[in-house]
């Protein structure tokens, strides 16, 4: 699957040719092979080594997006027409993806005991209002309407931060200065102003903020808690736009923090709203990774910065306020993904607007992409400025009117958490949903596989295979090194002697693992590798050695039967370590198994190089986290023979995105577990198709805690069906039960292994 193959399979054979070497002897390092050399711990460096590779591709990334932008300055009209794609993949990796209801008008949320009125002044007056989104999505706010009729032909979207209410921003409580109350400003010049209700920070459900709650199972599920959030925003402007018919009404969106966020990408979605205005958010985005996990947003950084959302809005107005932002943190250890955020510099936001600026300078377009100050740019959000700059640019006749008495809240015993309480139920009703739903839509998405014949479904599936690495796992368009391969003996044991083994795979990322060579393998004789895969936290000693309780040194037992096996050291180990790996993947469209494939590629090139490997013989066996890999690595390493997922097989959409079973990753400290659009696409009997037809096995104790049998069971059928209703090769897929926990059992898989490398008899 990768580049370079060939050549280096090529290469490494023709060295251990001239070497001479026919069978396995008691070497301190292996022919062909330098010495290894490396002291300290392997591992480490190893997850070093990476993390130094994907800071160096964050910022590579900035260079690498022009290739998807083809922008047409000609005209509006034909720029529009240029990054029409764009924003399709923008709205795609946002979520934005579920129809949204038509409404005419806001409903009026009123009870026997509280009118929907809040609050009536001279000037306007506040109402409760809730209004349907999607599904059965509603947003839910404050409406605030001039008194007597709208003043200015002018409709504004007003959006809190996270951590604040819409009675906040709309003067209606004491909690922010008068001059940050910015809803309530726009009102008072004669705006009609929308105030939507945003998922706060706190925490509802265990250690996990709430927005980090949602976002989890919603990013399985190809959505995102910004999508949603979007979703509501944009439903305002669809009922503005609507109402405003043929007359001359402008639309616009302003937003602070996390409102400033859904701001600049409802804009860049949507032409219709005619000025924005973000405040405390906007900057460079490489640091992504640090922020919130709530905020990831997959592939963000492979075509879109700030400055690309920004050239998105161009023509149209855009203000950026350079003021101080939302302060939170969420730290290390407590369950969810670390995050924080900051404010970003005024040089930082300047830098990020003029590269904006750049990008549409023959629209001549950059005079509307503007900067306010406030203070030294850490001042207060929501300044004068930058509300003229807002108002002038959607109606230059309505100027910013002198700030009233502010307003006073008429129900004095409203509480906002029941309507926080509802705005979850809402949206993780629909995510469920959604999860249920989606066994469906995977078999839409599969209506192309033809299974009518091996040959058809030979030449149906590629395709999803290539799906799978590019939209799923991510692919690196990096050449493998040359290998260079070091290696040191560590073990010699009466039946086999073992190598630690270290590879390059790209610039700073190296594979390492454990060799374990049969002692008796005879002259010219080429015999089947089986490769071993540790688990969350393991090393490939684990496997070889110290009967651990969930390995019982698999590797070392089937070398004392005759297979080479190979212990790779994977990137799941140090906490937060690797986990943050995968938050620095993600935006670039990554993963960890973006890193894990190609060192698995390179392993099998060096260990089909070997003489005394039968390169059409390399089998795949993990455990737990193993057995991820066994269900991502073998679809996209062909040399793969057989793979077998043990202690890891189950309804992994389920697993991932249930806010109901206690078995969920979404209750657990896992925060790097989550696939986006896993949900729509690959659950596990998917991605068994795609290592059909070669055999494939579950290995299964009926007390693994990871998931109930039934779950195991339900999603095996779908493989059997495929393998033996569909393909008649029934031989090649098997589930063996046992009464045991999270382990290795090694009776039914030694035997799947003898069969399906067709190891002889006598050795078994």
């Amino acid at each position: 699957m990768l580049r370079c193959r060939a050549i280096v399979v090529l290469f490494l054979s023709l060295a251990y040719l001239v070497a001479g070497l026919s069978a396995a002897g008691d070497l301190a390092t292996l022919p062909s092979a330098r010495p290894l050399t490396m002291t300290g711990d392997i591992a480490s460096q190893l997850v070093e080594g990476v993390d130094r590779f994907l800071l160096r591709e964050t910022e590579r990334s900035i260079e690498q997006r022009a290739q998807f932008w083809h922008r047409d300055v000609s005209s509006v009209e034909k720029y529009n027409a240029s990054i029409e794609p764009n924003r399709r993949r923008l709205a795609h990796i946002l979520g934005v993806r579920d129809q949204r209801v038509a409404f005419d008008g806001p409903e009026l949320i009123a009870t026997t005991d509280q009118l929907a009125l809040v609050w009536q002044g001279e000037t306007y007056r506040v109402f409760a209002v809730r209004w349907a989104a999607f599904g059965d999505v509603n947003g839910e706010g404050l409406l605030l309407v001039p008194a007597g009729g709208r003043t200015a032909s002018v409709d504004t979207i007003a959006i809190p931060d996270a951590d604040q209410t819409p009675e906040m921003i709309a003067g209606l409580t004491e909690d922010l200065p008068r001059e940050s109350q910015f809803a309530r400003r726009l009102a008072e010049s004669g705006c009609r102003v929308l105030v939507p209700t945003l998922i706060d920070r706190g925490t509802t459900h265990g250690r996990l903020t709430n927005r980090e709650f949602l976002y989890r199972s919603a990013f399985e599920m190809g959505r995102h808690l910004i999508g949603y959030e979007l979703q509501k925003v944009l439903a305002g402007v669809d009922w503005f736009a609507t109402e405003a018919g043929d007359r001359e009404a402008k639309i616009g969106v302003i937003g602070y923090g996390e409102g400033g966020m859904l701001a600049l990408y409802a804009a860049a979605l949507d032409s219709r709203i005619d000025a924005t205005c973000v405040s405390g958010y906007f900057g460079s985005r490489q640091n992504l990774w640090q922020e919130p996990l709530d905020r990831n947003v997959f592939g963000r950084l492979e075509q879109f910065g700030d400055a690309e959302l920004a050239a998105m809005i161009a023509p149209r107005a855009l203000i950026v306020e350079a003021a101080a932002g939302p302060k939170f943190e969420v730290p290390s250890g407590t369950g969810g993904g670390p995050g924080r955020l900051v404010t970003p510099s005024v040089e930082e936001v300047r830098a990020e607007l003029a590269r904006a600026g750049e990008m549409v300078r023959g629209l001549h377009a950059e005079s509307q992409l503007k900067m306010v100050v406030s203070g030294d740019g850490t001042g207060p959000f929501g300044s004068a400025a930058a509300l003229e700059h807002l108002l002038k640019s959607l109606d230059s006749d309505v100027p910013l009117a002198a700030s009233g008495k502010p307003p006073e809240h008429l129900h004095t015993d409203f509480d906002p958490a029941g309507r926080q309480r509802q705005q979850m139920h809402e949206i993780d009703r629909h995510t469920q949903w959604l999860l249920r739903e989606s066994p469906y839509v995977r078999q839409e998405f599969f209506k192309r596989l033809d299974t009518t014949s091996p040959k058809k479904f030979d030449e149906t599936i590629e395709s999803y295979r290539e799906f799978f690495y590019d939209e799923i796992i991510g692919r690196f368009d990096e050449d493998l090194l040359p290998p260079n391969v070091r290696t040191r003996k560590v073990y010699d044991e009466p039946k086999w002697t073992g190598y630690e083994v270290v590879m390059d795979v790209f610039p700073d990322v190296i594979a390492y693992g454990i060799l374990l060579m049969p002692k008796d393998i005879g002259r010219n004789e080429r015999r089947p590798v089986v490769v071993c895969q540790h688990g969350l936290e393991g090393r490939p000693q684990d496997v070889v050695s110290g009967d651990h309780r969930a390995y019982h040194d698999f590797a070392a037992k089937l070398a004392e039967r005759g297979f080479i096996t190979f212990a790779p050291q994977n990137l799941y180990l140090f906490g937060d370590r690797f986990r943050t790996l995968q938050r620095k993947a993600n935006p670039l469209g990554k993963t960890l198994f973006s890193i894990i494939v190609p060192q698995h590629q390179q392993i099998c090139n060096w260990l089909g190089s070997l003489p005394q490997v039968d390169p059409a013989r390399i089998a795949f066996y993990g455990l737990s986290y193993g057995g991820k890999t066994a269900m991502r690595v073998p679809p996209l390493v062909d040399d793969y023979c057989l793979s077998i997922c043990s202690a890891d097989f189950n309804d992994w959409i389920w697993k991932n995105a249930s806010t109901r079973s206690k078995y969920s990753y979404v209750w657990t400290s896992e925060y790097e577990i989550f696939e986006f659009d896993l949900g729509g696409t690959f659950n596990y009997a998917e991605m068994a198709a795609l290592i059909c037809p070669r055999p494939f096995m579950v290995e299964r104790g009926h007390f693994d805690g990871v998931a109930p049998d039934e779950t195991v069971a339900y999603e095996f059928a779908k493989v059997r069906h495929l393998y033996q209703a569909k393909l008649g090769i029934g031989d090649r897929c098997e589930l063996e039960w046992f009464v045991g926990p999270h382990t290795i059992h090694g009776q039914g898989t030694f035997e799947f292994l003898y069969r399906h490398l067709d190891w002889p008899e006598s050795e078994r």
